[in-house]
């Protein structure tokens, strides 16, 4: 059996290598919406977009039997002025990994332009998020929720947000862009309070380069100065580690 304990209210479960977590992680996230289809008609589904969540997706495409005519497809962020046709883009990317790959009943995409925001906040407040399936950033954001603009309380459901230097020296750590100066400075966010509002959150995070962010998200305090720690106060919240995003921990595979 897989190392799992509990921070507070947090669930973390610990699985030896990536595609063993993303495997998990989308056998669960299924399982849900299966048990929510049955109850409702529609669900509401936001995922992110990241290399982190390359396994978890590669997985969840690949499950059979989900009623994906059924669920409504959200994404969390996107990076404002970049071309429509921009890789980097998290719509494209999604639509890649698994929004042309699924028949979503639909597929809500988020523009790249400031006017954005209310759109798309009148959106989430019509289609209430049921499952948000994320990821945490070097820097501990959630989302594009860097530490000098988290919001624990924030009145708004999205954002415009600008991006710390860590959060854009990890675009390019990532591979997503090839200099520090290509990456844009300002972004389109869900905010803490909106993502939160999720009733079920799977939150994905394997890599060496994760495991600081991991410790201080679960072993420091639940402040904003580290956003992911806030997770620590959902009811149903799953955090899936691999070994070495978890290296900081004292539980070891």
């Amino acid at each position: 059996m897989m190392p799992e304990f509990k921070a507070d209210k947090l669930t973390i479960k610990i699985y030896p290598t990536r595609p063993e977590m993303g495997q998990e992680a989308a056998h669960m996230v299924c399982t849900k919406i299966q048990e929510l289809v049955a109850a409702q008609e529609y669900v509401n589904v936001i995922f992110a977009a990241a290399p982190s969540q390359n396994e978890f997706l590669a997985a969840l495409i690949e499950q059979e039997g989900i009623a994906w005519d059924r669920v409504n497809a959200f994404h969390m962020d996107e990076y404002i002025g970049l071309a429509e046709d921009a890789p980097q883009r998290f719509g494209n990317f999604l639509k890649e990994k698994i929004f042309d790959r699924l028949p979503f009943g639909s597929i809500n995409y988020i523009g790249g332009d400031a006017g954005e925001s209310s759109r798309y906040a009148g959106l989430l407040q019509r289609f209430p998020p049921d499952i948000v399936c994320m990821g945490i950033g070097e820097n501990s954001h959630i989302a594009f929720n860097d530490p000098h603009v988290a919001d624990f309380n924030d009145p708004q459901v999205v954002k415009i947000a600008d991006l710390d230097h860590d959060c854009r020296q990890q675009q390019v750590n990532d591979s997503c862009f090839a200099t520090l100066e290509d990456v844009p400075t300002h972004a389109i966010t869900l905010t803490i309070p909106a993502l939160m509002s999720g009733r079920f959150i799977y939150c994905m995070v394997p890599g060496m380069n994760k495991a600081q962010a991991v410790a201080r998200t679960l072993k420091g305090n639940i402040e904003e100065q580290c956003p992911a720690s806030v997770l620590r106060n959902h009811p149903n919240a799953v955090l899936f580690l691999d070994g070495d995003s978890s290296s900081l921990l004292k539980f070891k595979i």
